[in-house]
């Protein structure tokens, strides 16, 4: 039995890093424990943190002026950890809400504008059309005196993607990359921060990647000690015990991409899959997909739906029964979503298109 796991997070991982675990469960190279077991100090560790971040620094040609962090909290936590950090001085920042989880970042920081003395704004939404694409603005707008600028390069839920950056007047853009990070190329040199949960394209859920431009680390302390990217970062993310298997699993992902060709290597078999799937919706009169126009859409989550609400739990429910597993729509908008990360084989996206076409004909009017 194959099954094919479309979750949007936590998500499929790559068989061969699977393998790779279970092999090294009981007895990391020779050390006679588990990686689970090995203390954050240890030598052993100490390789595997170290290997981790020289491997994405590869992978993503991370400049030598941004630290690479290993943090805790999922990328939620960054959503409060971002402007205790960078905002405080500055007093003002931007929001550009192109998804449910953009408005979560900005409602976050109207929350902790309460408590800090800095003034979040919304520079555009496209919440009015229920996401549908992705919002613009002019850039004249932006006070160029600002902390930064947050959007999402990927909207998870709704299926819409930034692939070339806005102009922000020059302010340093802080992105959520969460669902599209090693799967699409960004230069970082382009950001001031980037942050990701890493249960779509990095590992395990319970590592959050921060990278983050040397100058905008914080010289004065923040709220707390455990949300000040200074301390995290002269800590080697070591501050307290970090996530230690989950980075252990992030390493051997990063390894594995590297394998296959890097980020480059890796969007172009994205492309493939999410043009196969794109290609199908858009020649059917059955199936549609919402996003407003295709070149926002995203590669790495593909929303669609049939004609009626029936019909798409009918196809959920018979999606089960093939075992296309967590195929149904997020709960917010319903319907259908594909996420076809990294690890997501292009015979998943053959057999998902083939079991659609024969839905299609059995339920067509």
């Amino acid at each position: 039995m194959t099954v094919y796991n479309f979750s949007a997070g936590p998500a499929v991982l790559p068989k061969p890093v699977l393998e790779q675990a279970q092999k090294e469960m009981l007895d990391y190279r020779e050390s006679g424990m588990s990686v689970m077991e090995l203390s954050h100090r240890s030598s052993e560790f100490d390789e595997i943190i170290k290997a981790a971040e020289l491997r994405l620094r590869d992978l993503m040609a991370i400049p030598d002026n941004y630290k690479v962090l290993f943090l805790q909290g999922g990328a939620s936590l960054q959503f409060s950890m971002i402007p205790l950090n960078l905002a405080q001085k500055k007093k003002k920042a931007y929001y550009i809400v192109g998804g449910s989880w953009g408005k979560k970042a900005y409602t976050e920081a109207v929350k902790l504008s309460k408590t800090i003395d800095f003034q979040p704004e919304l520079l555009a939404s496209s919440e009015a059309t229920v996401y549908n694409h992705i919002p613009t603005f002019d850039a004249a707008t932006i006070d160029p005196d600002a902390a930064y600028v947050h959007l999402t390069t990927n909207n998870t839920i709704e299926g819409t993607t930034i692939y070339d950056l806005p102009d922000t007047n020059g302010v340093p853009i802080v992105a959520d990359m969460s669902s599209n990070i090693l799967a699409v190329r960004y230069n970082v040199a382009d950001f001031g921060l980037i942050y990701a949960g890493a249960q779509k394209n990095i590992g395990p859920a319970g590592v959050t990647i921060v990278i983050v431009r040397e100058d905008l680390l914080n010289d004065e302390p923040v709220l707390s000690s455990m949300l000040d990217y200074r301390i995290q970062s002269d800590n080697d993310s070591l501050y307290n015990t970090p996530p230690t298997y989950g980075i252990y699993m992030a390493r051997l992902v990063f390894d594995y991409v590297a394998s296959l060709g890097g980020v480059d290597a890796m969007q172009a078999k994205n492309i493939e899959k999410a043009n196969l799937l794109y290609d199908f919706i858009d020649q059917s009169e059955f199936y549609s997909n919402p996003v407003e126009t295709k070149a926002d859409r995203s590669i790495c989550n593909i929303p669609f739906v049939t004609p009626t609400d029936d019909l798409d739990k009918l196809f959920n429910k018979e999606a089960l029964e093939h075992d296309f597993k967590n195929i149904k729509g997020h709960r917010s908008v319903g319907g259908m979503r594909a996420s076809i990360y990294n690890a997501f084989p292009l015979e998943g996206v053959q057999e998902l298109v083939a079991f659609m076409k024969a839905f299609e004909a059995r339920n067509s009017a």
